[in-house]
């Protein structure tokens, strides 16, 4: 270990991995550490024993729930874009090679007390329960200008410069009400609460169109897609594309203690001893706790059932989203749904997750109207844990630290964060401008 390298990355959480195996492919000479002896950090997959450990104390489960290994039970459970740029950056690297996809079946809104379909097109807004006949003209009119909205063809823009003009002007020129709003602006837009509504309205037409996109791509019940055996699989297949290009991995390393010179910049890591020196380190905020500051908590709940989420058609995965009007809350409120069917649990059996940005010390009490979508459950775990995002200035101290995952159960704030910190290291803007029909032989 007594050796140089261009970057240390400490965690191997899922933005750490993707980081390593971009600097890798990259060129640079990476060491991986970890003081974890297993994949994902935060953003694991555990199979039944490890989530009676986790949470229970123990390590017998319930026979009647099956073989323990036939779980991957997600800590960080999130849905990927079809179109998305976590999709643009696994073809981008051909870390597709190591991984299986299948679409996601359904993604639903809940709206007045019900939950509904989300309509992702023109025809689908005219056939949704979720608005009136007026509505759905005026929404309907909305769609097709957001579908045919080009930023580089002012024909498009009906003499609206989308970069000046706010969410809120560009939703009453097509006189939608609250309830469609909400679900435009939640549910496809996928913003966590309604600060954007006075943020300039492009970020939502960009948003909108991804998910339409994202929709048509499979044809499917929803525009998300999951890869086969859980999240924990990406984290792996990253480390995979590091090793390729010569990343070094090292697990269950203790105590990794980041070394600092006189002026404060990184200059190694110290563990067992012995000192790999570096100029960078990227890592997760928990390797530099003094670097990082709270922003926040998670609360969320995780369920065995089984059966599928009511009123989802029998989905056998499933996004619903609760806006937070719906609920009196600050933030969103998120049900993620996988099954056999992705290959996370036995046959029949389904692992359900409400999470959401924690606004009150009782996870119990505020996830439970999530929870009572759910109906019965076989199983529940309560959690919350807290997020924190860095506090230093990297081009000084030359440390490179992640923000905490959010609440959210799909990745595009996620890879953002990714994609920042890509050009924090490298002074470079990844391109990601790839052939997303290249990666149709990964997916099934």
């Amino acid at each position: 270990m007594d050796e140089d390298y261009d970057v240390v990355v400490l965690g191997t959480g899922l933005k750490e991995c993707i980081l390593s195996g971009l600097l890798s492919v990259d060129g640079l000479k990476v060491l991986h550490m970890d003081r974890n002896d297993y994949y994902g950090g935060e953003s694991t997959s555990l199979n039944l024993i490890q989530l009676w450990k986790k949470f229970r104390n123990s390590d017998k489960p319930p026979a009647h729930l099956g073989s323990s290994r036939d779980y991957n039970v997600d800590m960080v459970p999130k849905f990927m874009m079809a179109n998305g740029t976590l999709v643009r950056v696994l073809i981008h690297t051909d870390v597709t090679k190591y991984l299986y996809f299948k679409a996601v079946d359904g993604s639903y809104v809940f709206s007045k007390g019900k939950v509904h379909k989300v309509p992702a097109t023109d025809m689908e807004a005219l056939q949704t329960p979720l608005m009136g006949m007026f509505q759905k003209r005026r929404a309907r009119k909305f769609f097709i200008y957001v579908q045919d909205y080009d930023e580089n063809d002012p024909k498009t823009h009906e003499g609206m410069d989308l970069t000046l003009v706010r969410t809120r002007e560009l939703i009453a020129k097509y006189g939608l009400d609250d309830n469609t709003i909400d679900f435009i602006g939640h549910a496809m837009a996928l913003h966590r609460d309604d600060r954007y509504l006075n943020e300039p309205a492009l970020d939502t037409v960009k948003r909108m169109k991804l998910y339409a996109e994202s929709f048509a791509r499979f044809q499917g019940g929803s525009p998300y897609i999951y890869p086969l055996y859980g999240l924990g699989e990406l984290p792996q297949a990253f480390a995979r594309l590091s090793a390729v290009y010569g990343g070094t991995y090292m697990l269950n390393k203790p105590e990794c203690k980041v070394e600092f010179n006189d002026e404060g910049q990184v200059i190694g890591v110290t563990s067992e001893g012995e000192t790999a020196k570096c100029k960078k380190v990227v890592c997760d905020p928990s390797y530099l706790p003094n670097k990082v500051r709270k922003i926040g908590k998670v609360a969320r709940a995780i369920c065995i059932m089984g059966h599928p989420i009511p009123n989802t058609n029998d989905s056998h995965s499933v996004q619903v989203i609760i806006p937070q009007k719906q609920l009196g809350r600050k933030s969103d409120m998120y049900l993620f749904c996988c099954s056999y069917s992705h290959n996370v649990a036995p046959k029949g059996k389904f692992i359900a997750f409400v999470s959401a940005e924690a606004e009150t010390d009782q996870p119990e009490i505020e996830l439970k109207p999530g929870v009572d979508l759910l109906g019965p459950v076989d199983e529940i775990f309560y959690d919350t844990y807290d997020r924190y995002e860095p506090v230093n200035e990297p081009s000084l101290d030359n440390c490179f630290i992640s923000t905490s995952y959010d609440a959210t159960t799909h990745f595009e704030s996620t890879v953002m964060d990714v994609l920042s910190m890509y050009t924090m290291v490298t002074g470079k803007v990844l391109d990601l401008s790839v052939d997303l029909s290249a990666a149709s032989a990964a997916e099934e």
